[in-house]
């Protein structure tokens, strides 16, 4: 029997999996992965693949609407009926919040999970879920110790004066503050980048560019700045998230159109971004194919902002070293780094077209005196590593 780790990253509508062999060191790729979409709708599917990348999974759940208890019910019927050479000794989970409390995972108990449920007001698009997927697995699988990885942690590092607002000192006291998140990404970032270069303890921007979008500045590989703050709406323009906003504007919005918090979140999370801006796509690959002028200027628009943010995010770091590329867009959007880099020729970046071209792992030039890389993350390797490492395994 083959013992594996389990990794869980609850959505609202979503759960995405991962199973990595409890070998030491721990394997870098996953021996199945996968995802259960659409919990809460009329059609729920189930998608897994090996290692190789073949489908082991690809159906439709019996029942609709089901809840995110039934769809981990399902999803472990099906591990069990499908991969019974497998046992789980432990699970870890991707927890988007973890406050102040938490600069590091945690094995997770009933106080433990009472604390990231207090931490719900501050995530509640998010949080709810991740704390659901810990005790839906609790309940079906309770002799398996469970970890908690926080998106926050890693910039626990930041300087005080890097988390605060503008605001009174008791609405901060209360939490109100800049959280930063993706920081499972930035720490698998920055535990790599020594092997793939030598100013890995440098100054270095890390661009995390996907669906979801950020940017963090690192010195000594340890995080700095960043552009996301309380929530997971501010910094880069994103998929469908409008990034950061004069807070005016939804003032106004509530006031001149009489929107609520309900529709205020809608607009914002999901009817922003580059859909909002195109009109057509929150999809990188299919803007940049578009000759519509509306997709170009979502491009555009994207790229500025990640411009505007490097210059600030290098100014936080006190110059910069490198500057790294992941998230599918940073690693598979050739275009994207070449409008970024193009702009940033006074920062001493230049970029090998050739290399950039081919997705080389170092798209510098030889002129450059900035390392410029394209790193793909590996969250859930991140995320097994930790659980791996704090149940002892």
């Amino acid at each position: 029997m083959k013992q594996g780790i389990l990794i869980i990253n609850a959505g609202s509508s979503s759960i995405k999996f991962a199973l990595f062999p409890h070998t030491h060191p721990l394997a870098r790729e996953a021996a199945v992965c996968g995802q259960i979409d659409g919990i809460g709708t009329a059609e729920i599917r189930l998608q897994a693949k090996n290692h190789a990348g073949d489908s082991v999974a690809d159906h439709t759940l019996a029942g609709a609407h089901a809840s995110h208890t039934e769809a981990f019910a399902e999803l472990l019927r099906w591990f069990t009926a499908s991969q019974s050479e497998w046992t789980i000794v432990g699970v870890g989970h991707r927890i988007v919040h973890g406050g102040d409390r938490y600069s590091r995972p945690v094995r997770l108990d009933e106080a433990a999970l009472e604390q990231l449920t207090r931490y719900i007001p501050l995530a509640p698009l998010h949080q709810p879920h991740n704390v659901a997927g810990v005790r839906a697995i609790q309940s079906l699988l309770p002799d398996v110790p469970q970890v908690a990885c926080f998106d926050t942690a890693f910039h626990r590092s930041q300087p005080e004066i890097a988390q605060l607002f503008g605001l009174p000192r008791s609405i901060s006291a209360e939490g109100i503050k800049r959280y930063g998140f993706h920081g499972l990404s930035y720490e698998y970032i920055a535990r790599t980048l020594a092997t793939h270069s030598s100013r890995a303890e440098g100054r270095v921007v890390v661009a995390h560019l996907g669906n979801g979008a950020s940017m963090a500045a690192l010195v000594g590989r340890k995080s700095v700045a960043t552009t996301l703050g309380f929530s997971t709406i501010d910094g880069l323009v994103m998929g469908t998230r409008v990034g950061t906003l004069d807070p005016g504007v939804v003032l106004h919005l509530m006031e001149t159109k009489g929107l609520g918090v309900k529709e205020m979140t809608q607009m914002l999370y999901k009817d922003s971004g580059l859909l909002g801006v195109s009109g057509i796509s929150q999809d990188m690959r299919t803007l940049l194919a578009s000759d519509k002028p509306e997709a170009q200027q979502a491009v555009d628009l994207f790229c500025y902002r990640i411009v505007r943010e490097l210059g600030s995010l290098a100014a936080a770091a006190g110059g910069i070293d490198a500057l790294v590329f992941t998230g599918g867009i940073g690693e598979h959007a050739a275009e994207v780094r070449r409008r970024v880099c193009l702009h940033c020729a006074w920062m001493g970046i230049y970029l090998n077209p050739e290399a950039n071209a081919r997705h080389d792992l170092r798209i510098s030039a030889h002129n450059s005196s900035v390392d410029v890389l394209v790193i793909p993350t590996n969250e859930e390797w991140m995320i097994a590593y930790h659980a791996q490492t704090l149940l002892g395994l």
